[in-house]
């Protein structure tokens, strides 16, 4: 649920959102796809797997892994050979970005393998690659020192990056190590509360456009202090979900704010002394003349 009246997953809002860590659920970025009646199963480790009716995509949810990749989404031409592409994020990477990306890819799927196993452009795959770029340009990312072979941007912070590699690549590696067409990461360099993501050569751009907007979106996102790393603390700006009350009055504040009430009685309310005399107004005037 969304609005102004949805329940918030959290105690504090956390800018920018590529330093907010992982969730630890997997749920929100497994629903778009159950939604559309993938089948779900899960092994004896509790790993999830999720796979589309024409047993062309899968998603695996792995706590239970071999290594950190805690996301991983492969794509098949032909159900029986190799990925044609391959996504993966790993257990610290927010799950709000996983979630965009499943989201992307549950739409494509209902519009057919011509766009769910769509490859960039033959002629200038470099060219339709930038696509996915654009929304960090335009949020303010700098393209790095020149690498042969690489194109590189960064966050102001220094804390997010980009990389896309040009050139040959193996197809193993790229679906089993860091060195894939695109990598993405963010976080401090030492520790264990820096994220990463990866998408082998051939995945649909719309898809990796879909990770690109959801990392540089400025929008913040809600997360339970307690739950976040702390090299994620040190280095992100922390805001409550529900602001402070206000201070509480001082006995000062009360003697300024408070209504000034009107005196009881006032000078002219009161009769004034005087030597002249004016008629009563309960006994008779008297009569004029001599006295006896």
């Amino acid at each position: 649920m969304t609005g102004p009246d949805a329940e918030i997953d959290g105690d504090v809002y956390v800018f920018p959102r590529y330093l907010a860590g992982s969730t630890y659920t997997g749920d929100p970025a497994l629903e778009p796809l159950m939604a559309l009646g993938w089948e779900l199963t899960h092994d004896d480790l509790a790993n999830a797997y999720l796979t589309a009716p024409d047993r062309k995509v899968r998603l695996g949810f792995l706590p239970e892994g071999d290594d950190d990749g805690l996301w991983r989404i492969n794509a098949y031409e032909d159900r029986f050979g190799p990925p044609a592409w391959g996504v993966s994020f790993n257990d610290t990477c927010p799950t709000e970005f996983v979630t965009a990306f499943t989201t992307t890819l549950a739409q494509a799927y209902q519009d057919g393998p011509e766009h769910y196993l769509a490859q960039p452009d033959p002629a200038d795959p470099e060219l339709d690659a930038f696509n996915a770029v654009v929304p960090l340009i335009n949020r303010g990312w700098k393209i790095q020192h020149p690498r042969w072979g690489v194109l590189e941007l960064q966050t102001p912070d220094g804390m997010a990056g980009l990389e896309y590699t040009q050139g040959r690549l193996d197809p193993g590696k790229e679906l089993t190590t860091l060195q894939a067409r695109w990598y993405m990461w963010g976080g401090p360099k030492s520790g264990y509360a820096r994220w990463h993501a990866t998408a082998s050569t051939n995945t649909p751009i719309p898809l990796v456009k879909a990770i690109t907007e959801s990392v540089s979106d400025p929008a913040p996102l809600p997360r339970w202090k307690d739950q976040i790393m702390r090299g994620l603390r040190e280095h992100s700006q922390l805001v409550p979900v529900t602001p402070p009350p206000p201070p509480v009055p001082t006995p000062l504040d009360v003697r300024r704010t408070a209504p000034r009430r009107a005196p009881g009685l006032t000078t002219r309310s009161v009769p004034r002394w005087s030597t002249t005399t004016t008629p009563s107004a309960t006994l008779p005037a008297r009569r004029s003349g001599p006295r006896r």
